[in-house]
This record gives C-alpha cells, structure tokens and sequence, in this order.
C-alpha cells in the first residue's frame, strides 16, 4: 500500500505530466532502447515510429497518477494490457528495467522540478502497479499452461493452408508443429505471430484475432496486406508475399477480453469495419452452433465489394440462424447516424472492430445516442490513445 504522503506527491504531478507526459515517455523509449536494444524484438516498430505507443504510454502513466488513490478504477485497463503483454512475451525482469528508464526520464525532462521526493513517490508507485501487472500475467500465463494443448510465450506452428478470402484478405489456417491439440479459447480472442524477416534487425510481433469458431485441431487467423509503403505493413506483407503453406511461424496462446458477454437471450449487434470482420466471424461462427435463435443485426462496412471478406460464409450461416439481419456497406452508402439509428437495438450489446477513425464514429455515435459503457464492446488493435476521442 502506499502511504498518504506518497499518494499526495504523486496526485500533485498530474498537471505536469498533463503537459510533458509524451515529452517524458519519447525520452523514455529512446533511452530505453540505446541501453537495451533487445527489447526492440517485443515492442511494435511502427507504432514507436509514428509516435503512437509513446502518446499510449504517456496517457496510461497520467491516468495512473490521476487514480493513484483508488488504483482499483484503473484495474479493466490493467487486465486489459496485460493480454497484450502475455500475447508478446512480456516477462517479470522487464519491469525493474522499465520503472529505471521511466524515472530516468521524468528525471531528464523536468530537471530540478523532478525532486528526490517526486523520484521517490513515482518509484514506490511503479512497484504497486508492477506488481500488479506481474501478478495478473503470471496467472494468465499459468492458465495458458494448464490448457490442453497449451503452452506459455511462443510456439511453432505450420502453416497448413492459405485461402484468400477478399482482395486484400488472406486466411492462414495453422497447426501445431508437434501434432499437438491447440488450446480452447474465447471467441474473440487473439494471437501473436512472432517472425523474423529478412533484411530486419530485430524480430517484429503482430496481433491477430482468431476468426473462426474454436476448435481442438487448428488456428485460423485472416489478415489484411497494408500498403507496402505503410510502416504498419511489413509483417502482413511479408505474410502474404513470402510465407507459403508448410512454413513455420511463432505463435502465442490466444489472449484478450474482446468476448462475447451479458445475458445468452440479450439481442447482439456487431458493427465491423474492414479487417474488423475477423474477431466477429468467430463470434458468429459459434453462435451459429450454439445460440442460433439469437436476434442478431450484423452491419459490414467495406471499400469496395471485392475489399469484403466472408461475404459468402456470413450469408450461409443466415440459413441457420433465424433471427440475423445481415447487412453490407460500401464507400457510396456507408455507415452513419442514420444507419445506427435505424438499424441498432437500443436494448443491445454492441460488439465494434475496426480502422480507428471508423471506431471513433461509431462508438462516439452510440454513447450520444444513449448507450452505455456497459453495452459497447471493442476490439483495437494498436495503442489505445488512437480511440481516446470516443470515449
């Protein structure tokens, strides 16, 4: 517990770090990484490029400080990141490191306004949420051992086949290098491919949702090729250009809290945009088997027809289940306000994933419509700052 003393210094640096937060947190990452290099193999290349992570990190350390005295408000955002850090291998020596670098930064950046005693108090503070992070990873990665089938960090799998599903969509079906039963998980959910590309220094890890129903033999992940040019881009492209079915890729155990929750009679609405579609088909596929009465509205956004992935199989499964309403929208009749409103039951649980700017307006939309935290779930893959405008 921290005493009240440290907890006032702490609540006192919100308004700095309101004002240099990503100042502090750029520092910290150049520094972090001129000191230990190795990291890079777990941190995402292209968010640290652009800037993202940097305004991620800055926006959790203020948060921190502002709920320093109810640390439990913050605890949904913790389990969170914690998914996140057990799907790239994240491990308890990392933290020590991490807490040096973030207070040698706050250090450089603010100067003599950094006081022993603010040093101090951040220090204490860093322990408390540390510990709290290694403790809710370690039982994540404790009950991905226990599994079936299950392992912690990374593992080998073959790339069974390869299927295109859109233009810009291919499916990688995987197995288990050792012939070995893949683990159950919560449709929704995501793994990591962890890959070493040619011409790289570092390795690069990527997320992606696991898009089909859960099953004992395979994995099934559908990614989207960004631009060659996009820095976001480099590990789908690489997936799609070079890796061919027989080759082996590094996998995490699925990870995430993007799930399916609420009442089983509550009416579902799933809003997906683009490669969004993927943690949804998941969704879909096991409702199809197991609740297929459900009262579903499923609204697919896209470019372009030929951009749309799953068309077909989302059409078969309306055979089964009675009461979908299956609706697609391209560049011409996009989704918007007239759209949510006429087509999104007030009284249910909204599951969105998506580009950023797609999610911002869609979520923005439904909290003014009067929708509540409570009924609208997402799915982003990148820092979370990129949706801070919806909330």
């Amino acid at each position: 517990m921290l005493s009240q003393e440290t907890i006032n210094i702490i609540k006192s640096t919100v308004p700095v770090l309101e004002v240099h937060g990503t100042q502090i947190t750029t520092v910290f990452y150049e520094e972090l990484f001129k000191a230990h290099p190795e990291l890079l193999n777990i941190f995402n290349h292209a968010n640290q490029a652009q800037g993202k992570q940097q305004t991620a990190l800055a926006n959790a350390v203020y948060a921190a400080a502002v709920h320093i005295d109810k640390l439990e408000k913050i605890l949904p955002t913790v389990v969170q990141i914690a998914h996140k850090h057990v799907s790239l291998g994240v491990k308890p020596e990392h933290y020590p490191i991490v807490g040096e670098y973030l207070l040698k930064a706050i250090k450089m950046v603010l100067g003599d306004n950094a006081t022993p005693e603010i040093l101090h108090a951040w220090g204490e503070a860093y322990g408390v949420i540390a510990d709290a992070f290694i403790g809710v990873e370690a039982t994540m990665y404790e009950e991905n051992e226990k599994k079936e089938g299950g392992w912690a960090y990374f593992k080998d799998f073959v790339v069974e086949k390869k299927v295109p599903e859109s233009d810009v969509i291919t499916s990688f079906y995987l197995k288990p290098a050792d012939a070995a039963h893949v683990p159950s998980y919560e449709p929704g959910q995501y793994i990591s491919v962890r890959v070493s590309i040619p011409g790289e220094e570092y390795m690069m890890i990527r997320q992606y949702s696991l898009s089909k129903t859960p099953s004992s033999d395979l994995f099934r992940i559908s990614v989207k090729k960004e631009d060659d040019n996009n820095p976001d881009g480099k590990v789908s492209v690489y997936l799609h250009d070079q890796v061919k079915e027989g080759d082996t890729l590094e996998v995490s155990a699925p990870a995430g809290d993007f799930t399916l929750s609420g009442k089983s009679d509550k009416a579902i609405t799933f809003i997906a945009g683009g490669v969004g579609i993927t943690p949804i088909m998941s969704m879909m596929e096991t409702l199809a088997a197991k609740d297929p009465s459900r009262e579903i509205v499923f609204l697919q956004a896209a470019r372009t027809p030929a951009y749309a992935a799953f068309t077909k199989q989302i059409q078969s499964l309306q055979e089964k289940m009675s009461n979908l309403t299956y609706k697609t929208y391209y560049e011409e009749n996009r989704i918007d306000e007239t759209v949510l409103k006429e087509m999104v039951n007030a009284d249910s649980d909204v599951y969105v994933c998506g580009p950023a700017g797609f999610m911002e307006f869609v979520i923005s939309t439904l909290y003014r419509a009067g929708f509540s935290k409570e009924q609208i779930h997402f799915e982003f893959f990148g820092p979370a700052a990129d949706l801070e405008k919806a909330e």
